[in-house]
């Protein structure tokens, strides 16, 4: 499988070939779905807090006799019963997060990229080279791979070696996510329209090893 290989001025200046063991690997939705579904539940805060009725105030006092009133019966005004009351199951503080085996996220992974590719959404850049960390000069390289058209952003994610330059020209794109290719995950990668390499990332990744062994599964 080749992919286009472009210059950050948007001209295409050849095609390159694409890793078989990472980019031909077998496309799981199922699995996809589910290292996606612990990758968002690894991510909640978890913070959420709500008080119990032994934890909001107010008197512990019976609000009136038992009988004889022509009322309910009540015995607190801190009852989930009534306004300011404490709440039932109130939520706490919790950690979302459980354990996932690393081959399952690998493979999501390959399988992840591999849809990618099969869709033709994968572009390689020869390099990525801003001169100064500006927004604007970002901007005009995606202008130049025509990806800011249409009314709805295309979702960018840049896969590129860390540079200080690059990332500080990219962070106040709202579309556009910049990592290195160890970085790389299920969810960031299905949640772009567009997934860029550089030429070296793209290396790298295929010089990951086990990768081959990993897709055979």
């Amino acid at each position: 499988m080749e992919a286009n290989l472009y210059n950050i001025k948007g001209e295409k200046i050849g095609s390159i070939e694409l890793p078989k063991d990472i980019f031909e690997a077998k496309i799981n939705i199922p699995l996809m779905h589910e290292i996606v579904t612990w990758q968002m539940a690894c991510r909640r805060q978890g913070t959420h807090s709500a008080k119990t009725r032994s934890e909001v105030s107010g008197s512990g006092r019976k609000p009136w006799k038992q009988k004889g009133t022509g009322r309910a019966r009540a015995g607190s005004i801190r009852s989930p019963l009534w306004r300011h009351g404490g709440v039932i199951f109130a939520k706490k503080p919790r950690d979302f997060s459980y354990a996932m085996p690393k081959k399952k996220v690998r493979l999501a992974l390959l399988s992840s990229l591999s849809a990618k590719a099969k869709d033709g959404n994968i572009m390689v850049l020869d390099e990525i080279k801003i001169e100064e960390p500006k927004t604007k000069l970002m901007v005009s390289v995606l202008k130049n791979l025509k990806l800011t058209a249409g009314k709805r952003p295309v979702k960018v994610l840049i896969v590129s070696k860390n540079d200080k330059t690059l990332l500080i020209s990219s962070r106040n794109i709202p579309a556009l996510k910049v990592m290195d290719v160890s970085d790389l995950n299920t969810y960031d990668i299905l949640n772009s329209d567009r997934l860029i390499f550089t030429k070296e990332s793209l290396e790298r990744a295929g010089r990951t090893p086990g990768a081959e062994k990993i897709a055979a599964g």
